[in-house]
C-alpha cells in the first residue's frame, strides 16, 4: 500500500468518487462526514496524509486544521475548497494546512499533490547541516526540530522548518520560487508562487526582529530568495 488517507469531507458523491480512486492507486482510505468526527480519527489514528473540506458540518475545515496543529498532530493536510479567494488559501497555510486545491479539481492533479506531500515527509533530514545553528538570537537544533529566539521556544509549521532548513542548506544561494517548490514542496511549479512567498513571510514575521526590513531571510528582486546568516 502507497499510505493511509483520511477524507474529511461531507459530500457522499464526492466521498465515493476519492475512495475509489486512492484505493485503486494503491491508497488505504478512510472517512469522516464532519469535523468533529473528523477531527477525532485524526488524533486517535495514524494517518499518512488528510484530505480536508473547508466547508464542513460540526466545525469547518479551518477549525480542524487549527485544532490538529494545536494537538501536535504533524500529519500532511491537503485542504479541499470551492473558495478561491487568496485570503481563505492564506489563512489555511497560516494554521498549518501544506497545500489546497480550489474545486472543482481534475484527480491528475490531485493525486499529484498527494504523491508530492507522501514523498516529501519521506525525505530523511539533509545530512549536511550541523546538529545545530544560530543566526542572530535564533537557536535551532535540527535533531529535535528544536527552534528558539531570544531563549524563547517557536513554532513552525512543518513545511516552515522544511524550507527555513532548505534555505540555510544553501545559504548565500539565490534560490528562485520555482527551485524552492521543488525541493521543499516537491512538485514542478504545479501550486501558484504565492505559496512561497506565504511562507517565507510566515518565517520572517517569526524569526526576524523587524520582518518588513529582514537581515536574514532577503528578497532578491526577479529572482527570488536568499538567507545570508
Amino acid at each position: 500500500m502507497n499510505g493511509r488517507i483520511l477524507l474529511i469531507e461531507d459530500e457522499p458523491g464526492l466521498i465515493i468518487t476519492l475512495r475509489d480512486r486512492l484505493t485503486s492507486e494503491g491508497y488505504t482510505t478512510d472517512s469522516a462526514r464532519d469535523g468533529k468526527s473528523g477531527l477525532a480519527k485524526a488524533t486517535e489514528i495514524h494517518f499518512d496524509l488528510i484530505l480536508l473540506d473547508v466547508m464542513l458540518p460540526g466545525g469547518s475545515g479551518f477549525d480542524v486544521c487549527r485544532d490538529l496543529r494545536q494537538r501536535g498532530i504533524t500529519t500532511p493536510i491537503i485542504m479541499l475548497t470551492a473558495r478561491g479567494q487568496l485570503i481563505d488559501r492564506i489563512l489555511g497555510l497560516k494554521l498549518g494546512a501544506d497545500d489546497y486545491v480550489t474545486k472543482p479539481f481534475e484527480m491528475s492533479e490531485l493525486l499529484a499533490r498527494v504523491e508530492a506531500q507522501l514523498r516529501r515527509t519521506r525525505i530523511q533530514p539533509l545530512a549536511t547541516l550541523p546538529a545545530t545553528y544560530q543566526f542572530g538570537s535564533v537557536r535551532i537544533n535540527f535533531a529535535r526540530a528544536e527552534i528558539e529566539r531570544d531563549g524563547t521556544p517557536i513554532e513552525l509549521s512543518a513545511l516552515e522548518f522544511k524550507l527555513l532548513q532548505f534555505m540555510i542548506k544553501r545559504r548565500g544561494d539565490t534560490l528562485s520560487r520555482d527551485q524552492m517548490l521543488n525541493e521543499v514542496w516537491g512538485y514542478d511549479a504545479m501550486p501558484s508562487t504565492r505559496t512561497v512567498d506565504v511562507h517565507v513571510a510566515g518565517l520572517r514575521q517569526k524569526l526576524e526582529e523587524n520582518p518588513r526590513h529582514p537581515r536574514f531571510i532577503l528578497t532578491a528582486h526577479g529572482l527570488g530568495y536568499k538567507f545570508v546568516g
